[in-house]
């Protein structure tokens, strides 16, 4: 049985409201205790598929009491007659899981951010796929997608576009978009600087795009999404996406660089590719898992932003599709 505890402090003015409130939650198990501040401590033990609707009623109450206070905390392990038995019919219980969408959204607003961490990781992998690529080294390519930091603000624009949060939405698409600049920039800088030849296999082989690249994109981009609702460990699946992202922009550097322009051409339609794919299956990962805002004002957001997200990824996918095919050859105009 996967539970989570709810710590929360009630001041003496709201003590017997929130016992008439806890009445409406669904846990396990909950303990009280007093302070030495007056104020008494609630703890409520719930599965994690409850805890979201106690903290929504929560975040209400803190907005508005003063000395209202609310904390989550992890359990590794509890151990009763009744969770012992219940464990036994949640093993047919074949639901999607995921965290709470407060947690969810702590950790979204921590990958909007363009940080000095994020910065030099993308420039270090930057750096590091560039030379992978001059030397035709498929170790050090994959040497550059491990350290790459490129999941994060991408799976944020995914995350922010369905809940209609559109000034974490903006710094997402800023911090993503700051990151393939500076790996092209690069690119292009070890291009001009170096007389290497540039038929490397490592090279021409991101500077042609097919239909595959699309199903590399969604596959990407859905992993992603589910290692974060769960909070897996991301490195794996972090090495995924930057395959589908790093690579193909260290082309489209080298490629600009050398003025190379069919080559550009194809290397650039395969990060957009890519994105758009990643971000597609994102978007549809997080709709179906649930995630909602409470507040009238965001829910209003969110149900114009959600399926408009899935409309506007999707219309571009199609269309990139398009031009696959054209470039192909499948299609004639």
């Amino acid at each position: 049985m996967s539970l989570q505890l709810v710590e929360v402090h009630v001041p003496p003015t709201h003590l017997e409201f929130f016992r008439d409130q806890l009445n409406s939650y669904t846990y396990e198990s909950c303990w009280v205790e007093i302070q030495t501040d007056g104020r008494s401590l609630f703890r409520i033990l719930s599965k994690k598929g409850n805890v979201e609707d106690i903290l929504n009623d929560l975040e209400g109450i803190s907005q508005s009491v003063k000395g209202f206070e609310t904390v989550l905390f992890p359990v590794r392990a509890y151990f009763s007659n009744e969770t012992i038995k219940a464990e036994k019919k949640e093993e047919q219980n074949v639901k999607l899981q995921r965290l709470s969408r407060h947690e969810l959204l702590a950790s979204i607003k921590k990958n909007s951010k363009t940080t000095w961490n994020y910065l030099l990781l993308i420039i270090l992998s930057a750096i590091v796929a560039t030379v992978g690529f001059l030397k035709d080294s498929e170790a050090v390519v994959i040497g550059a997608m491990v350290i790459a930091p490129m999941i994060g603000p991408v799976i944020a624009v995914a995350f922010s576009s369905v809940l209609g949060d559109y000034k974490v939405l903006t710094k997402s698409l800023i911090t993503s978009l700051l990151g393939v600049v500076i790996v092209v920039a690069i690119s292009i800088l070890f291009v001009l600087f170096s007389s290497l030849e540039l038929t490397t296999n490592q090279y021409l082989s991101r500077t042609v795009v097919t239909p595959i690249d699309i199903i590399l994109g969604v596959a990407s981009g859905a992993a992603g999404a589910l290692a974060f609702i769960n909070r897996l460990s991301g490195n794996l699946v972090g090495v995924m996406v930057a395959v589908a992202l790093l690579p193909p922009s260290v082309a489209l550097g080298i490629s600009i660089g050398s003025m190379e322009w069919d080559l550009a051409y194809g290397a650039f339609l395969l990060v957009t590719v890519n994105i758009m794919s990643i971000l597609l299956a994102a978007v549809i990962i997080f709709s179906i898992s649930g995630i909602r805002p409470v507040q009238w004002r965001e829910v209003q957001r969110a149900n114009v932003s959600r399926p408009l997200s899935i409309l506007f990824v999707s219309v571009i996918v199609v269309v990139l599709a398009l031009l696959i095919f054209i470039s192909e050859g499948t299609f004639n105009l």
